[in-house]
């Protein structure tokens, strides 16, 4: 089950505490629950990281939502303890038109398997698409 957190939400003090007490109330196993965060999160980097440890220590997985549309900096992922990079659809819609947009896609899959991170692509509509990102690796659509 995968969850999107606001801004508001994730920067709540008892965000974990929250989420613990859900797990124990419907007897979700931690793994099976996958929270969603965007890069605009990252306005406080220092709470951010700290939320997104405590939040990992839980035993839910991490990812990060449309990415490249906000303040996408590497940085952050590699301190960031996140499983998945989920790609922004506007990469993907425009792959078989614009030949920046295919080559930042086949950048953004390469970056992240080697960050050891599962990569979706969000937004595919055409096969032509599809096929593309399955030719590079895309781990998810």
């Amino acid at each position: 089950m995968s969850v999107n957190l606001s801004p508001r939400q994730f920067t709540k003090v008892s965000l974990v505490q929250t989420i613990e007490r859900i797990l124990e109330e419907t007897g979700l196993e931690p793994h099976l629950l996958e929270l969603e965060i965007t890069e605009s999160l990252t306005v406080n980097i220092d709470q951010t990281i700290t939320t997104l440890h405590e939040l990992k220590s839980l035993g839910v997985k991490m990812s990060i939502d449309d990415y490249g549309t906000g303040f996408s900096s590497i940085n952050y992922l590699k301190q960031f303890p996140v499983d998945t990079l989920k790609m922004d659809q506007s990469f993907v819609q425009e792959l078989s038109d614009d030949t920046s947009d295919a080559t930042i896609v086949k950048t953004i899959i390469l970056m992240a398997h080697n960050l050891k991170l599962n990569v979706v692509a969000e937004g595919i509509e055409t096969n032509e698409q599809l096929v593309f990102l399955q030719k590079h690796l895309c781990n998810e659509g």
